[in-house]
């Protein structure tokens, strides 16, 4: 006998994605395996036929896509992509969710041009790689922004592929968390080039023995992001320092003389040394890190690039 709460589940949401680049792929294999109704649309037509063989309808035009559903989803090259992939389909009371790469000013520009064709409207910043789309497992997620009540309607069926986080109304938030992270992912990844260039020469350290301590160091270094974080927040940027900015702009030296040693550039650790040595020179020396966002702020307003 089907129980009650079976026959009270809400079937899944049918929703059409526009986009079939890998990233585009993975959703639509997700949503799939999920048991979504899917309708999904490609520039190169070929790209839709292996999801049309697992079960999607394969819509003709962009046009039709968008018109197959209520929930319409894009996944596309950048943001005039989304403009030119949109231009004629009617938009009229759709709920428009787009998972393209953009900026924070893009977005809510994107935002205002969807609102003014009737449709409602997220932006999203995807945080994972398509094998991790999904693998609940593999931790990838997506930054939502924009309408609120919107991501409150699709949040089970957004977070099926991977997971769903909302950070505001405000359309650019989701654009501005994903770039944040990723220019602390490349930030860090600078140094852990520079890190294996140093070990490079070094023929009986091999570079998977030194990936175990590098990797480790990294991970404790991560504690210090939330103290980074109560010093903007509370102004004192002194509060809790052990080592200060003083002390680490003079150790800097020994790490451009060990590079110069092993025959290693540093150019991937000047730019910042330098910002260490300005705000010392500002009569900071008694503060930590925190301090370097304002004189990145500072300098971006002054024209520095």
């Amino acid at each position: 006998m089907t129980g009650t709460s079976s026959l009270n589940s809400p079937s899944p949401t049918p929703l059409s994605l526009l986009g079939l680049g890998d990233m585009g792929t993975a959703l639509a294999r997700a949503w799939l395996a999920a048991g979504h109704p899917l309708t999904v649309w490609n520039r190169t037509p070929a790209k839709a036929e292996p999801l049309a063989a697992e079960g999607a309808h394969r819509a003709a035009s962009a046009a039709e896509a968008v018109a197959a559903a209520d929930l319409v989803v894009l996944c596309l090259l950048d943001d005039a992509s989304v403009g030119e992939t949109l231009q004629g389909a009617d938009l009229r009371g759709k709920d428009l969710v787009n998972l393209t790469t953009s900026t924070p000013a893009l977005s809510r520009a994107r935002a205002a041009w969807a609102q003014e064709r009737g449709a409602r409207f997220l932006d999203g910043g995807i945080m994972a790689v398509p094998p991790m789309v999904g693998v609940p497992e593999a931790g990838g997620y997506v930054f939502y922004s924009g309408d609120a009540g919107l991501f409150d309607r699709h949040a089970k069926t957004l977070g099926a592929p991977v997971g769903a986080r909302y950070v505001g109304a405000d359309a650019g938030h989701a654009a501005l968390y994903d770039v944040a992270l990723l220019s602390a992912m490349t930030g860090m990844f600078a140094g852990v080039t520079h890190a294996f260039a140093l070990m490079r020469a070094e023929k009986d350290v091999a570079p998977t023995e030194f990936a175990e301590p590098l990797a480790g160091w990294l991970r404790a270094m991560a504690g210090m992001i939330g103290g980074m974080a109560h010093q903007l927040e509370s102004g004192d940027y002194t509060d809790g320092v052990v080592s200060n900015l003083a002390m680490v702009s003079t150790g800097n030296t020994t790490l451009l003389e060990t590079a110069r040693e092993q025959g290693v550039s540093g150019e991937l650790l000047t730019p910042y040394m330098d910002l260490m040595r300005r705000r010392v020179e500002q009569g900071h020396g008694d503060e930590g890190l925190a301090g370097l966002v304002d004189l990145l702020r500072d300098a971006a307003a002054a024209g520095v690039r």
